[in-house]
């Protein structure tokens, strides 16, 4: 069964930082691309970041680029996101998804999510 389990979230102040994981099992890993998406109250999951199979090339969205940073160990099972300069706007449930598109921000191009993890940035 393909698992993915995100930790790492909680509450930080505006301008903090917080590095979230994703621990992935049941599935090949280096196979699939891993993105990371926030949903925020009352609006849309989006994208924030996503990593090739390989680890080499990583992407962001325009509003965090240079504040966050993605990696992933594949012997490990495990990817990462380094947040930095949070803000509050930032606020949201974070999740780590797979699939076979590399460089994908499109949510309906995942093919399996985590439970999400909560991150608040207070003002």
């Amino acid at each position: 069964e393909v698992q993915l389990v995100e930790s790492g979230g909680g509450l930080v102040q505006s301008g903090g930082s917080l590095r979230l994981s994703c621990a992935a099992s049941g599935f090949t890993f280096d196979e699939y691309n891993i993105g990371w998406f926030r949903q925020a109250p009352g609006r849309e999951r989006e994208a924030v970041a996503c990593i090739s199979r390989s680890g080499e090339y990583s992407y962001y969205v325009d509003d965090v680029r240079g504040r966050f940073s993605m990696s992933r160990d594949n012997a490990k099972n495990t990817v990462s996101l380094q947040m930095n300069s949070l803000k509050p706007e930032e606020t949201g449930v974070y999740y780590c998804g797979i699939t076979r598109v590399e460089g994908s921000f499109y949510e309906h191009e995942y093919k399996k999510w985590g439970q999400g993890t909560q991150v608040t940035v207070s003002s």
